[in-house]
């Protein structure tokens, strides 16, 4: 089993879904987690699951797009456990929308929490990192970051530009004691997804086919590797962008024969 034992670890957006499960997975590997959500009573429920199977967590409750949250998270873990040692940037959402209907309002926002709220939180957690000798900041992206889907090209580019801040941050920091890695969740198991493919003619059950896996993803198969990028047992791993989809980024999408 991975160990976190004696780290201190942030997770923004982890009151529901993958921030969730990579919350209550590093604090059964031994980390004290700090559980962000602007939801209270979601981040209170998470913090509540941990406590009951034997973890140490505490909840901030903000919205990671407003300015002075990355500094305050930080701050908080520091003064509550310790050192920060993990940063998981996780908060993240997409909202469909085509392009030339994209106004800039929209964009901003989906900008501002999908990338912005990203650099903030990493900027944040280096500043008490690089003194202490080194961390591991882990970061969500998604699978339309590096494939173009309909109605997601604001998305897909803030998510785009998650990938290549971890690698600028491995590249930047990594002789430093940092390393900076992401993961690219494929169609993952959730509430918002689950309530949108079932408005889609053949439902999940179509949808999950065309995954290579033949199902959908779990948001505990992302929060393991998560766990693994964060750990020491990654520790010559930086600058990487590990897609967890079922194997979607690497099927071909052009006609095929068969």
């Amino acid at each position: 089993m991975i160990s976190l034992d004696g780290k201190v670890a942030a997770v923004t957006g982890a009151g529901s879904g993958i921030g969730r499960a990579c919350a209550e997975a590093m604090a059964t590997a031994g980390a004290a987690v700090v559980v962000n959500d602007r939801d209270a009573d979601a981040a209170a429920a998470v913090v509540a699951a941990i406590e009951s199977a034997g973890g140490r967590a505490s909840s901030f409750v903000a919205d990671v797009t407003l300015p002075d949250t990355a500094n305050s998270l930080v701050a908080h873990a520091t003064e509550t456990f310790g050192p920060l040692s993990i940063f998981h940037a996780n908060a993240g959402g997409a909202q469909p929308l085509p392009t030339d209907e994209t106004d800039d309002e929209a964009y901003r926002k989906i900008m501002a929490l999908n990338l912005d709220a990203v650099w903030s939180g990493i900027r944040a957690a280096l500043r008490v990192m690089l003194p202490a000798g080194g961390g591991s900041i882990v970061a969500t992206s998604s699978g339309a970051a590096v494939g173009a889907a309909y109605g997601l090209a604001a998305y897909g580019a803030a998510k785009a530009g998650v990938l290549q801040l971890v690698r600028s941050i491995a590249v930047e920091y990594g002789a430093r004691g940092i390393r900076a890695n992401a993961v690219i969740p494929g169609p993952i198991e959730s509430a918002a997804l689950r309530e949108w493919l079932d408005k889609l003619p053949d439902g999940a059950a179509a949808f999950g086919a065309q995954v290579p896996q033949g199902r959908l993803g779990r948001p505990e198969e992302v929060a393991a590797a998560v766990v693994f990028l964060a750990s020491d047992a990654a520790s010559f791993i930086n600058g990487a962008n590990l897609p967890v989809d079922g194997g979607v980024t690497a099927k071909l999408a052009s006609p095929s024969p068969e």
